[in-house]
């Protein structure tokens, strides 16, 4: 029963996501909101305004230094998180060594 119903939850949720993908706009059309002022100005201005002889450099390094140092932080965090809950304790209870 929980596999039927396992399965029955993914076609729905593919069946969404599908239905979600009518909404996007026809891919490598000039008039996609991902073609606009800002990366065109990243494109001409960029190896001028950040110094960096390649354009995602710059564009990682300065543009989005902000945002890059808080994914960076986040992952960290993310990392910490895991080692703490993944340590082994000495003495634990479910240590069941000889």
């Amino acid at each position: 029963m929980r596999i039927i119903l396992s399965v029955l939850l993914a076609v729905a949720l593919a069946g969404f996501l599908l239905i979600g993908l009518q909404d996007f706009p026809p891919f490598g059309e000039a008039t996609n909101p991902a073609h606009n002022a800002v990366m065109e100005r990243y494109l001409e201005d960029g190896p001028g305004e950040t110094g960096a002889s390649n354009v995602v450099t710059g564009i990682i390094l300065d543009y989005r230094a902000f945002d890059t140092f808080v994914e960076a932080t986040v992952l960290f965090s993310a990392l910490i998180c895991v080692l703490l809950v993944l340590r082994k304790e000495e003495g634990h209870a479910d240590d069941h060594r000889p």
